[in-house]
């Protein structure tokens, strides 16, 4: 496919296709790589501490149609069971040709590869709900939820990232939201009757932090692999842009930047998923 990292080591290994649907901000290109190697980097880490460890491979590609990037075929995913969706500036809930396109892609691979697990970030998450059937909705311009917040856990989600804390703490950095998680019914059958979708938390801002599937989908809200310079940056484009709008609250949440989070957390749960270790979590 595109850009690739990968291992040698005789670990068994995790295969996942990052599919970029922006690009970091030039300062954190720059220093840390594309949104794919930056979230290699970050499940590498998480494979490492895996008992016993696992490697990852990560193929990368930028899709982004009307900006160079390259639109992957459904036959170009028959040797892979991981696909992970980035983060984006783009509205998950546009009808630009290329989120379209890749909407298509998604639903071919959901309907006809029953053994890809699907796995988002952000734009991501809406996106893989939006293709179940969920409404995704955008706050006022003044109503982001951003950088460090706390996000409640219910018994699903202490489950998958296997913590007795009734919360997690990870960098926020959107305006748009998931209104409520996929059901079968509204779905288009692309979900049987009696599949179990669980949202597996929630913060004061956002009801729908995630949702997971078991076997096929899970997704977060909140970002991952964020740093510091990164969660400011990001706030700074957007800033800029005009998308956001409060920037006295811009400016205090990037103060919360250098805060700890739980993102190694997030990936060791996803690495888990897409390595089919996710039996016993409803």
């Amino acid at each position: 496919m595109g850009g690739e990292n990968g291992t040698n080591s005789d670990k068994p290994v995790v295969r996942m296709v990052v599919l970029e649907t922006d690009e970091p901000h030039p300062e954190t290109k720059s220093r840390k790589g594309r949104f794919g190697e930056i979230l290699h980097d970050h499940f590498k880490n998480a494979g490492d501490a895996h008992d016993p460890p696992l490697g990852i491979e990560t193929d990368m590609r930028y899709i982004v149609t009307e900006k160079g990037g390259t639109m992957p075929k459904y036959e170009e995913f028959k040797d892979c069971h991981a696909l992970l969706i980035t983060g984006s500036m783009y509205s998950a809930s546009g009808n630009d040709p290329w989120i379209l396109d890749l909407l298509a892609l998604l639903k071919e691979l959901w309907l006809h590869h029953p053994k890809m697990h699907f796995s988002g970030v952000c734009f991501g998450h809406q996106l893989l709900c939006r293709l179940l059937g969920s409404e995704i909705k955008s706050a006022a311009p003044t109503d982001w939820e951003l950088a460090h917040s706390k996000i409640d856990l219910n018994r699903v989600g202490q489950r998958l990232f296997r913590t007795d804390d009734p919360a997690v703490f990870l960098h926020q950095m959107h305006q748009d939201y998931v209104v409520a998680a996929p059901t079968p019914e509204g779905s288009g059958d692309l979900l049987p009757a009696d599949t179990n979708v669980e949202v597996w938390g929630h913060s004061e801002h956002t009801k729908v932090q995630g949702v997971y599937i078991r076997g096929r989908l899970f997704t977060t809200q909140a970002h991952l692999a964020f740093d510091e310079g990164m969660v400011k940056s990001q706030i700074e484009m957007r800033v800029e842009s005009g998308g956001i709008e409060d920037t006295e609250h811009a400016d205090q949440a990037k103060e919360t930047g250098d805060m700890d989070h739980d993102g190694d957390k997030v990936a060791a749960a996803i690495l888990r998923f897409f390595h089919d270790e996710d039996e016993g979590i409803e």
